[in-house]
């Protein structure tokens, strides 16, 4: 029997992959076909890619022609599915021709004629749809944000806002778009979806008109800092057919993805304790040292520290307790302590106090060791007491690392999804609640 393989993305199955596919047949008597998986797409920097794994698996299978199908989770898993399966012939499309002459020596390689006229590619931009992108908020995450965006179809930033003419303007015109300063109503009127990242305390008023306007949010971190307004805000969404997200955008990267499905999988056994920190000296008049606009390290860092440990552990903790060192009515080093019925996990935060700024997930038979700054995620090590056992993963993690979230965010709108797994609107309330517990200083002791 001589066996073929072949490899795709094929969103949005068209003429071209159908005739690649016969192509492919024909060379052989057996076909294996190899859908990339989502995660290693994106890991990849392919973010515009319209349907999922299972879609486009259940479309290869509709066609008729493949005998089998793999799907494509890392690099260099074609050299290993050629010699698992035993292979006689790798085929793909010539617009691919000599960059994988490489895999002659494993097998033939063919190169097959593609279908002219037609791609995915081209489908998605005749069909692609163009949202009008308003950001609230003109600074530092926000300049990192507008060039983010570029790589991500279908988004177009639109406008800005911001009380501050003289700010606003400056930022409207680095980056070619509309400034609003005066009216919010005038500024929602031009969008269709918008980011907020102004200044924290800010959040739950520009989020809630912009809801009540009929537009999508996505809203920078901490996203609010009551569990009740969280709350009302993803019930209103809901109820309005509207997709709120929280921008963690640590939770959208596919190395941090992939983490937490090993963990979930079992591979270090029950989770008995977690360790997150993170740290960033601090000095000036910034607003991370002014406790007028809910400065300091918990407010500042939590979000993200404690979204990892809610993904992981869940939400249904049993106290949390809280250490700090204060100054100028700000904490600049805070530890927390949020405890579970059969796990423990802390995490340390530090503005004016320097920390390692890793991520240690301990298991019953071994542990994930993420290096600072593990928030930045793009290697981890599975570690286990037999050392020949463990096993690093590696990923790609491009540019500032906001375009996984605007890629999610645009995803979930396009496929009008209104929840997300890599970030539950209740992961994102637990997230509020455990700050606004700080805030309230239940549990909190002076150090």
């Amino acid at each position: 029997m001589k066996k073929v393989i072949t490899y795709g993305t094929y969103d949005l199955l068209h003429e071209g992959h159908i005739n690649l596919l016969r192509r492919a047949k024909a060379l052989g008597d057996y076909l294996i076909v190899g859908v990339t998986s989502d995660s290693f797409d994106r890991g990849r920097g392919k973010l515009n890619v319209r349907n999922n794994v299972l879609e486009r698996v259940e479309a290869v299978k509709a066609t008729g022609y493949a005998d089998e199908v793999v799907i494509e989770d890392y690099l260099g898993q074609k050299i290993d599915d050629i010699q698992k399966y035993d292979v006689d012939i790798f085929a793909i499309g010539s617009d691919w021709e000599g960059k994988f002459d490489y895999l002659n020596e494993f097998c033939q390689v063919v190169y097959l004629p593609r279908t002219e006229g037609i791609s995915s590619t081209m489908l998605r931009a005749e069909s692609q749809e163009t949202y009008r992108l308003g950001i609230v908020g003109s600074g530092r995450i926000a300049k990192r944000f507008v060039p983010e965006t570029k790589v991500v179809n279908g988004v177009e930033v639109a406008a800005v806002y911001n009380p501050n003419k003289e700010r606003v303007s400056a930022f409207a015109a680095d980056f070619g778009v509309e400034a609003h300063s005066g009216s919010f109503q005038d500024f929602l009127k031009g969008v269709d979806a918008v980011y907020v990242a102004s200044p924290h305390l800010s959040h739950y008023d520009y989020t809630k008109q912009a809801l009540e306007a009929g537009k999508h949010v996505l809203c920078e971190i901490p996203f609010v800092l009551s569990a009740a307004q969280a709350k009302e805000l993803y019930d209103y969404a809901d109820a309005h057919g509207l997709v709120l997200m929280e921008a963690s955008k640590t939770a959208y990267c596919p190395a941090f993805n992939h983490l937490v499905t090993l963990v979930k999988s079992g591979v270090i056994g029950d989770v008995i304790d977690i360790k997150a920190s993170l740290s960033k000296m601090v000095e000036g008049s910034l607003r991370e040292l002014d406790a007028s606009q809910a400065g300091g390290a918990m407010n500042e860092h939590a979000p993200l520290n404690l979204m990892a440990i809610i993904r992981l552990l869940g939400t249904d903790y049993t106290k949390v307790d809280f250490y700090s060192k204060m100054e100028n009515g700000v904490d600049v080093y805070t530890k927390a302590n949020i405890i579970y019925p059969h796990a423990t996990s802390s995490i340390t935060l530090g503005i004016g106090v320097k920390t390692e700024g890793n991520l240690v997930v301990s298991g019953t038979r071994g542990y994930v060791y993420v290096p600072a700054p593990w928030w930045l995620t793009d290697f981890f090590e599975v570690r286990y007491e037999d050392q020949s056992k463990n096993k690093k993963y590696f990923y790609s993690y491009d540019g500032d690392g906001l375009r996984y979230e605007i890629q999610e965010f645009f995803s979930m709108i396009v496929n009008k999804r209104r929840s997300c797994y890599k970030l539950k609107s209740r992961e994102s309330v637990a997230i509020a609640e455990i700050i606004e517990k700080y805030n309230k200083k239940e549990n909190c002791v002076e150090i």
